[in-house]
């Protein structure tokens, strides 16, 4: 089960929705944020491949300016999987 620590840049102003989005996402936990728009969160999912599409998925979101992938942690993916 891959485990990802993730930075989310958003505008200040939108903040709060973005922060809201994230936490509605499945497989997401949000642990904090700056005033700049800084949100620090985790990314726990059952595979690479969702792994994938989440970051993907978070990145092309209107509120999300990038999402970068600060950590990650693979060691309990199965042989043969691939992760991000």
């Amino acid at each position: 089960m891959p485990i990802g620590g993730v930075v989310v840049s958003t505008r200040p102003e939108d903040l709060a929705a973005a922060m809201e989005m994230l936490a509605a996402c499945a497989g997401v936990e949000v642990h904090g944020a700056d005033d700049k728009g800084h949100i620090v969160v985790v990314f726990d999912t059952s595979t690479g491949e969702e792994m994938e599409r989440l970051m993907r998925d978070i990145n092309r979101h209107p509120l999300v300016l990038h999402a970068g992938l600060t950590y990650l942690d693979m060691e309990d993916l199965q042989a043969g999987e691939e992760g991000p």
